[in-house]
């Protein structure tokens, strides 16, 4: 028997592509729509008995507050996040917001319809071992850093927090290395090392998240800069 669903994802086309393929396998789709700020509304007007929500950053602060509103205004929708698997942060973070699944975004058909099942019955759609990290992460959550912005920075060298600093400037690997006095390819080395800690893909992304868990200010504050700094 079909469901009545409704599919939330910033990416439009990834929102219309599995709502696409849910109404062919039976299911009745309500909306399709992006973004995932607007979430919240959509879902409270429409009352769907699911209500898949897909997201890229599970672990951002914010994420989840249209799952908080859902839950509180339509108790009866479950919700399951699609979403990645980087750490168990965002999963707990999924279901501490009142989500009923998680499942990976790269998963089959076959397996978000599994996940609805789940849920629909009243059980949560989880693989074990997602569950068991997320409840370790709900369970004790003084072992994570209030401050996102310092257990990053905590992870960096001196000398790789002033690369970050450069490339949140915008210099490239040449800048860098002249202003830092060494070769462009250690340049390069401490560039990929920086990506590599703080789980990104590209620099921008590391200029992004470091400006938005304040990163950069917290090295202002507790990180000596200078010519004569060593990492």
């Amino acid at each position: 028997m079909g469901v009545r669903l409704m599919v939330i994802d910033d990416h439009r086309l990834l929102a219309e592509a599995l709502a696409s393929a849910l109404k062919l396998r039976g299911h009745r789709v309500l909306a399709a729509a992006a973004p995932t700020a607007g979430a919240a509304e959509l879902v409270v007007s429409r009352a769907p008995e699911i209500c898949l929500f897909g997201t890229a950053a599970p672990a951002e602060p914010g994420t989840f507050d249209p799952v908080v509103r859902i839950r509180r205004e339509r108790p009866q929708t479950a919700v399951v996040v699609l979403g990645p698997v980087p750490s168990p942060r965002g999963i707990a973070a999924a279901f501490a917001a009142g989500a009923a699944g998680y499942v990976r975004h790269d998963e089959r058909i076959e397996g978000v319809e599994r996940a609805m099942a789940k849920v629909r019955a009243g059980e949560a759609a989880i693989a074990p071992q997602l569950l068991q990290g997320a409840f370790a992460e709900l369970l004790n959550p003084a072992e994570q850093p209030d401050d996102e912005g310092r257990r990053l920075l905590q992870m960096l060298t001196p000398r790789e927090v002033e690369v970050l600093v450069r490339v949140a400037e915008g210099e490239d690997t040449r800048l860098i290395a002249a202003g830092m006095r060494i070769a462009p390819s250690t340049a390069r080395t401490h560039v990929q090392r920086v990506l590599m800690k703080l789980g990104v893909g590209s620099r921008l992304e590391a200029a992004a998240l470091a400006a938005r868990t304040g990163l950069l200010d917290r090295a202002a504050l507790e990180t000596p800069q200078g010519p004569d700094a060593v990492g």
